[in-house]
């Protein structure tokens, strides 16, 4: 069968390569083309654009985006066509897919979404479009079948596929070696993002930060696809190291970690390291977002454990002194001890593994049942 998936980010370009994987053993004679990045080209997908092309997070951001936006929806929608896939497969990415999925009911092209929308965070009544245009959802997070229940629609649950990334992944024992860090250091993982609005916002704070402790080893987690001048001035300080491309071996590493919010929160948690949450956005993103959004929290361990697991500075509280404080608890102490115990709360919440190979064959099971 012919496949298209979209990804228009890191974190699903990494579950969408996965998935491909799986797919590929599932279906023998699967075509892949796709939308992504380096995973899912490596899985062995034919890449059309690649993420860092469309990844644009934030109201205001997305409005001064939009023409760029617009035109990348129009080329995606001309390369489906033309692509005639049996199924599109969207992966996370709602404010994009979700336009895609609608040309695809148009169009009568079926529509799988894996990883779905955050449609319970702000506009809930977007489950209506979602059940409207998408033939299956397969969810990533247990509250979401609840919550899809409240509009009548049964999705699976098919589990968080960074516990198998996380899971698959072989430590490189030769990582200090390799990145000329000394075995003895003391460090601190540094996630600022994947995208440059994140990037712009978080490095500047990141880097007063690192002025605090100068006896700890700060090592930032840089994306290559990135110009080298972005981490010039935080890379510029004596006891920062940047690592490319090689993050869950720097969290196989670190004492405890800065984790800009999203998905890559999960995956610090994963990895046993204590983490402190800063975010910040434009003051006309946050000031809608306050309006819309419905939750108690922005990090996914604190969303899935439904309670505050690790510290959160959002805004003006993403202050140098808020950041250093938590830091300095959760690095050694109760608060760090706390931190780990709750840690096994999480896991055991998400519960299944192998999700991107159960992904793979309810795509091929539904498939076959459709036709």
């Amino acid at each position: 069968m012919k496949y298209y998936l979209i990804a228009g980010e890191r974190s699903g370009d990494l579950h969408a390569g996965n998935y491909i994987k799986a797919l590929k053993e599932e279906d023998k004679e699967a075509q892949v083309r796709a939308w992504g990045g380096e995973y899912v080209e490596e899985a062995g997908a034919d890449l059309v654009v690649h993420y860092n092309e469309i990844a644009v997070m934030g109201f205001l951001e997305v409005l001064k985006q939009f023409s760029k936006i617009k035109k990348y929806l129009k080329l995606c929608e001309e390369d489906i066509v033309h692509y005639h896939p049996d199924v599109v497969v969207l992966v996370d990415f709602g404010g994009f897919n979700l336009r895609i999925a609608k040309f695809c009911k148009k169009n009568n092209i079926k529509v799988f979404y894996y990883i779905s929308p955050k449609v319970w965070a702000w506009n809930q009544s977007r489950a209506l479009k979602l059940k409207r245009y998408v033939d299956r959802m397969f969810c990533i997070l247990p509250f979401e079948k609840t919550f899809f229940k409240k509009y009548d629609w049964e999705v699976d649950y098919v589990g968080n596929p960074v516990m198998d990334a996380v899971k698959a992944h072989v430590v490189d024992e030769a990582f200090k070696q390799k990145w000329g860090i000394q075995e003895d250091s003391t460090i601190i993982a540094l996630l600022p993002g994947s995208r440059r609005q994140e990037l712009n916002n978080m490095l500047p704070v990141m880097r007063q930060v690192v002025k605090q402790f100068p006896d700890f080893l700060f090592v930032v987690a840089a994306i290559r696809n990135f110009e080298a001048a972005i981490y010039s001035e935080i890379s510029s300080e004596p006891n920062v190291v940047l690592v490319h491309e090689d993050t869950y071996n720097l969290l196989a590493n670190s004492t405890s970690a800065i984790v800009t919010s999203g998905t890559a929160t999960l995956e610090t948690a994963l990895w046993n390291v204590p983490q402190v949450v800063p975010y910040k956005s434009s003051p006309v993103t946050m000031f809608i977002a306050k309006l819309l959004v419905k939750l108690k929290y922005i990090s996914l361990v604190n969303l899935i454990v439904d309670k505050e697991v690790v510290k959160e500075f959002i805004q003006e509280n993403m202050t140098v002194e808020n950041i250093s404080a938590e830091l300095m608890a959760i690095t050694k102490g109760k608060k760090r001890d706390k931190i780990l115990r709750d840690y096994k709360e999480l896991f055991s919440i998400l519960g299944e593994e192998n999700v991107s190979e159960k992904m793979a064959k309810l795509t091929v099971q539904y498939m076959k049942m459709g036709r």
